[in-house]
């Protein structure tokens, strides 16, 4: 403790106010103390069913011939991909054939991907509906994860009685003895707001059912169209008001989950819904929102996040330009936007469990801390600096690993200038995810680590910092 506190008072004393006020974060680690689990496949996106058919020229996006698309996602650190949204009840579309599954699922194999699967429940036909599953559960059993029956069916089933009553129809025909009786499901998926259908789900089926996990729906920003103002916008999702938006959201669907011992998985989130917000989806403030974002829901307990993605998204019966998209089609490969930075970051610690952290925060910085383990010898810290504008702090940090024998790296996430409207120029480790899926980015050394395992490092304000700590 003398150490840290000689530490701590040469960080106050060497503090500079050039440009922004400095302040000082200590976090001390617990790694006896181990938490949540967080999921291998926790990282996931989520498309539009109207993706998985063939385009006038009979291409498909989703195919094992899309090495572009297989390396972005292997680089981003993808291992989830759910097939879903409006467009898979939309009653004007048809269903993918057998040739556009085959194609999906072998996209699946070469990228290492587990699949959701939505079936059409608004309008659908229940014998087209078994068929598909029937035919996925023999062919593709290892790559698929579930299927949904229906996306967002409070939007065509406005109360929850008639809605179950026909999802169990379609589930009992399913799993029927003639056809595939280990299926697994996954639902209700609902869209934010009617998230107590979900806890109406956990408590129906329990963990004995045939759910293999609870499916909710989140946009925490809201509708896009409400955000006529940027500014105040990216305040929104960058601001602590908004982890009391997440206590409230969660504190109505996932008890109830967790009692029933049922795992819950974000089957697809966003910032704002109806294709995301101009000028505040598509910025550096939704990388800081959405690696804080993966964070927070992996320490209350959630298995996975698939954020809605693609060049375009369904919004009601439009089909619009994806501004919250994770990467948009570029004649090189993929162009990465800010978004995806915040899911490598978060991949790059992999899986693990959840560390408790006491962190000392006396000036009441906008930061966040989340600490993880994987394995017995490497540990992972997360710090993301929410701290924006004219009066934004940079932060130095003392972390006291409680290892007499450490060695710890780091690595940034920066925009120019600390700008959270950038849109370009986005670094990750002083380097740019390329279209064509490469990224160089390198981590640095924290030499100034102490014989108690301590280091200090400084990171400026609207950035985040991933340590990553090697005790032997």
């Amino acid at each position: 403790m003398k150490h840290l506190r000689r530490v701590l008072a040469g960080l106050l004393v060497g503090a500079t106010s050039l440009c922004h006020a400095q302040s000082v974060i200590v976090v001390d680690l617990s790694p006896s103390k181990i938490g949540t689990v967080v999921a291998p496949d926790f990282v996931g996106l989520s498309f539009e069913m109207q993706t998985v058919l063939p385009d006038t020229n009979g291409y498909h996006f989703f195919s094992p011939r899309n090495k572009a698309l297989i390396a972005m996602f292997k680089t981003l650190g993808i291992k989830n991909l759910r097939v879903g949204g409006n467009t898979a009840d939309r009653p004007t579309l048809p269903t993918p054939s057998k040739t556009d599954v085959d194609s999906l699922f072998a996209f699946a194999k070469a990228a290492d991907l587990k699949v959701i699967y939505t079936l059409r429940l608004n309008q659908g036909s229940l014998p087209a509906a078994t068929e598909m599953a029937n035919y996925l559960t023999r062919h593709y059993a290892k790559e698929l994860d579930c299927f949904a029956i229906g996306n967002e069916p409070n939007v065509f089933s406005k109360e929850y009685a008639p809605y179950l009553a026909e999802w169990k129809r379609y589930a009992a025909e399913i799993t029927a003895p003639t056809n595939s009786p280990g299926i697994k499901f996954c639902g209700p998926s609902t869209s934010p707001g009617h998230e107590s259908w979900a806890a109406q789900f956990a408590n129906e089926f329990g963990s004995h059912g045939p759910l293999a996990f609870i499916a909710q729906h989140d946009y925490p920003g809201g509708d896009a169209r409400k955000a006529t103002n940027s500014l105040v916008a990216r305040d929104k999702i960058l601001s602590p008001a908004i982890d009391e938006h997440y206590e409230k959201f969660a504190s109505r669907f996932v008890p109830a989950i967790l009692s029933n011992g049922l795992p819950y998985r974000l089957e697809e989130a966003n910032s704002f819904y109806d294709g995301g917000a101009l000028d505040v989806s598509d910025t550096f403030a939704s990388a800081l929102w959405a690696l804080d974002y993966q964070w927070w829901w992996v320490a209350h307990g959630a298995s996975g996040i698939n954020f809605h993605t693609g060049d375009k998204v369904a919004a009601r019966d439009e089909n619009k330009p994806c501004r919250y998209a994770v990467f948009w089609t570029s004649p090189q490969g993929y162009n990465v936007h800010p978004i995806g930075y915040a899911l490598k970051m978060f991949s790059l610690a992999g899986a693990g469990t959840l560390l408790a952290a006491k962190v000392q925060n006396t000036n009441n910085l906008n930061v966040t801390i989340y600490a993880m383990a994987s394995g017995r010898n490497q540990y992972w810290v997360t710090l993301i600096n929410r701290e924006h504008g004219s009066s934004a702090r940079a932060v130095d940090v003392v972390l006291n690993s409680n290892f007499k024998k450490a060695r710890a790296q780091v690595i940034f996430l920066t925009a120019p200038a600390g700008d959270i409207a950038a849109k370009t120029g986005i670094l990750l480790g002083g380097a740019e995810i390329e279209d064509n899926a490469t990224w160089k980015g390198k981590w640095t050394a924290l030499s100034n680590a102490s014989v108690d395992g301590q280091f200090a490092l400084k990171f400026p304000p609207a950035s985040a910092a991933l340590v990553r700590i090697t005790t032997r």
